[in-house]
This record gives C-alpha cells, structure tokens and sequence, in this order.
C-alpha cells in the first residue's frame, strides 16, 4: 500500500496560512476511476483513496506509516516568498503620504 505525505499549501481564497500547518498522509489510488453509464457520476471501488490523516509533524506521519507498513512518499514543501508589503492599501490615501500621488 503506498501513501503519501505531504503538507497542503493554502487555497486560493486563503490570505492567510490557516490549514497549512499540518501533515497530511493521502492513500495512492489502486484502481482507475469508472464513469457511471446511466448518471455520468464518477465512483471507485477503492474506499482507501478516500482516506485522509493529518498529524502535526512529518514525523508522526513516518512513524505512523512504519507501524502500519505503509510505503510512503514524502514532499517537502516549497519556501514561501516574503513579498507582504510593509503597509496596507489604505496606505494609498492616506493623508500624510510622503510620495506624489499617482492615481
């Protein structure tokens, strides 16, 4: 059974990094998908891929896959760019703006 262990990044609709904190171990699917003939519905017959286990750290997550022999793959996440701007947009009208106005 293989598995993989990974951290989530943030959504789209996420400013900040809530949800980003911990672990998350995924199960690889074993079969294809099927398309239903008669509803179009997409469904499984592997119930495992619709498993989802969060830990706090990498290391719990390795530690619960070597107990239960579960062949993992882990992915390190990518460094974050500090780009936040030191002021916010509010900054843009603000009455004591040092620089010339540009809008």
């Amino acid at each position: 059974m293989r598995a993989r262990i990974y951290r989530p990044a943030k959504t789209a609709m996420q400013s900040g990094t809530a949800k980003t904190r911990t672990w998350v171990l995924d199960y690889v699917q074993a079969s294809a998908r099927e398309v239903d003939p008669l509803m179009g519905w997409t469904s499984s017959s592997d119930t495992q891929s619709q498993v989802r286990l969060r830990f706090d750290s990498k290391e719990a997550a390795l530690e619960y896959a070597a107990e239960h022999g579960i062949d993992a793959v882990v992915t390190e996440p990518q460094s974050r760019k500090a780009n936040v701007r030191p002021f916010g947009y509010g900054e843009n009208f603000a009455t004591n703006r040092r620089g010339a106005w540009t809008h």
